[in-house]
């Protein structure tokens, strides 16, 4: 598995050779510190540069609602619309899955990333 850096580069050229996006849609966290914030400002810039929106959700919108894990024993939770930790003492498997059809009603133009944690 590559490292965020390297491989979404790869996949939007990709993508770019093949498709003429109108919009870009990511999931602004909460997760990784680093990898959220290298999607952000790649995928920022490529909305700037080829004149198109960026829309953003949080994480849950693909797992379900499951808590995300931050680090050890520490994952997000949603409740409610609020996102805090809590410590689980069983993990929690991480399945994300992308839907068939993007439902883009859940997507909106708040595309602040989710840091949640300060940078390890």
């Amino acid at each position: 598995m590559d490292q965020t850096s390297e491989a979404l580069p790869l996949l939007f050229e990709s993508i770019l050779n093949e498709y003429d996006p109108k919009r870009l849609f990511f999931a602004r966290g909460p997760g990784s510190f680093m990898a959220i914030k290298i999607t952000y400002i790649f995928l920022k810039t490529l909305s700037i540069t080829l004149g198109i929106p960026l829309l953003a959700c949080d994480g849950f919108v693909f797992n379900e609602r499951r808590p995300i894990r931050a680090m050890r024993n520490l994952y997000f939770i949603k409740e409610k619309e609020e996102i805090t930790t809590i410590r689980l003492e069983d993990s929690v498997e991480q399945h994300f899955t992308l839907p068939q059809r993007l439902n883009e009603d859940l997507f909106n133009d708040e595309i602040e990333p989710l840091y949640m944690l300060p940078a390890v």
